[in-house]
């Protein structure tokens, strides 16, 4: 009996050593899986349907300008106001033979005349003569009285476009002692607009350097082709 025990505490020591030494490294490879090992498949739910996914991959692909339109919205900018016809109607044939739908609006509005400097109150036809004189000193020669005994009297010295040339005017004035002011004058007359549809990926960039950011009317202030 003592024998058969140490015989079998001998065999699981040769068996406890044959496992530890027959051990292998683990080697890189490649597993194979069976489909039915992975489960039941996965349902994928599309946000958009088939005729949507499709218009978008025509524009991201070969589709026409009109798809892309659709896609990105449609961008317009407005010249003017402008004053004259002639620069109006010179801007819609530039950029309709650009290949941009343009359109041509007229309008009443109010037209910019010039930068109009005075002298204000003035008590008299006397006093504003008195000035006029001290003002010919000063080298400003065209000064003449404006107004009447109701509305009150003032010095006009001129209407200048160039608002630098109307400062120029004030400070010799001023010199003088004279309060001075500067105004704009305007008037009634046609004006006219000019809206252009841009297409796709064309900016407004060459418009606005040519007409001045205070002329080009962007995004939602401006006026699309109709």
């Amino acid at each position: 009996m003592k024998n058969l025990l140490l015989l079998l505490i001998l065999a699981n020591v040769l068996y406890f050593m044959w496992g530890w030494f027959s051990n292998e490294d683990p080697k890189s490879g490649v597993a194979v899986v069976e489909e039915a090992d992975l489960g039941p498949s996965l349902q994928v739910t599309a946000g958009q349907n088939s005729e949507a996914l499709a218009s978008v991959g025509a524009v991201l692909g070969s589709g026409e300008p009109s798809d892309l339109a659709a896609v990105v919205g449609r961008s317009c900018v407005t010249i003017g106001p402008l004053n004259n016809s002639g620069d109006a109607d010179s801007a819609v044939l530039e950029y309709s033979d650009a290949g941009m739908k343009t359109v041509l609006r007229r309008a009443r509005g109010q037209i910019f005349v010039g930068h109009s400097v005075q002298v204000p109150n003035i008590a008299s036809r006397q006093d504003g003569r008195d000035i006029i004189g001290k003002l010919g000193e000063q080298g400003l020669d065209d000064a003449f009285i404006v107004g009447n005994d109701e509305d009150g009297y003032a010095i006009a010295l001129g209407i200048f476009g160039n608002a630098e040339n109307a400062e120029k005017v004030e400070l010799q004035a001023r010199a003088a002692g004279f309060e001075v002011v500067i105004s704009p004058m305007t008037r009634d007359g046609d004006i006219f607009f000019v809206d252009i549809g841009l297409p796709p990926g064309k900016g407004a960039g060459a418009i606005v350097e040519k007409y001045g950011e205070d002329q080009v009317a962007l995004r939602d202030a401006a006026t699309c082709p109709q």
